[in-house]
């Protein structure tokens, strides 16, 4: 859970964006859920694990196939912070802001990413290798302060080891990157 909800930009204009989406994606999870009770959050789950993030086009498709409404769908996507309605880094770093590290000094960590990778809670680098958000609590409070990254857990971090840590990662994106051209 999101300490702070960050607004998202929508764009209200369908435009190329529909072209690099496929909607055909979607054909067998409405399928699954078309007709069922209580299907708004597995349809809306099942999109996003589609696309990474919820795309305004999905919400239309979904809208018109299964006659749930825009803002039914709108609302549970905004009120959970489980979802995304733009597209998340390849890596997501989880800074937990629980008791225990916020008593551990885990705001400077944060601070620390923040800055070094230009982007504030909820945003995601301009390069989609990382996503930074605040969470509430990852519950390792014995390895205060905590952050977790993708499924990896760094416990009792110091804002340079922290720093240390995404560097290594973007460091060995770069080479993937590079190895493919």
């Amino acid at each position: 859970m999101r300490i702070k909800r960050i607004p998202q930009k929508v764009n209200h204009e369908i435009s190329d964006l529909s072209e690099s989406i496929d909607l055909e994606l979607m054909r067998p999870l409405i399928e699954k859920y078309k007709n069922k009770k209580g299907n708004l959050i597995p349809l809306l789950q099942g999109t996003q694990e589609i696309y990474g993030y919820i795309p305004r086009e999905a919400f239309l498709k979904l809208n018109s196939v299964t006659g749930l409404e825009l803002n039914e769908m709108y609302g549970v996507a905004t009120f959970y912070a489980q979802f995304r309605l733009s597209p998340a880094g390849k890596h997501i770093i989880k800074m937990c802001h629980g008791t225990a590290c916020h008593v551990q000094g885990v705001t400077a960590i944060t601070d620390e990413l923040s800055d070094l990778l230009n982007v504030k809670d909820g945003e995601t680098t301009e390069d989609k290798i990382f996503t930074l958000e605040t969470v509430a609590c990852l519950g390792c409070c014995s390895l205060a302060p905590v952050m977790m990254i993708g499924e990896e857990t760094y416990g009792k971090l110091t804002p340079n080891q922290a720093a240390k840590i995404v560097k290594e990662i973007r460091r060995n994106e770069k080479l993937r990157e590079n190895e493919k051209v």
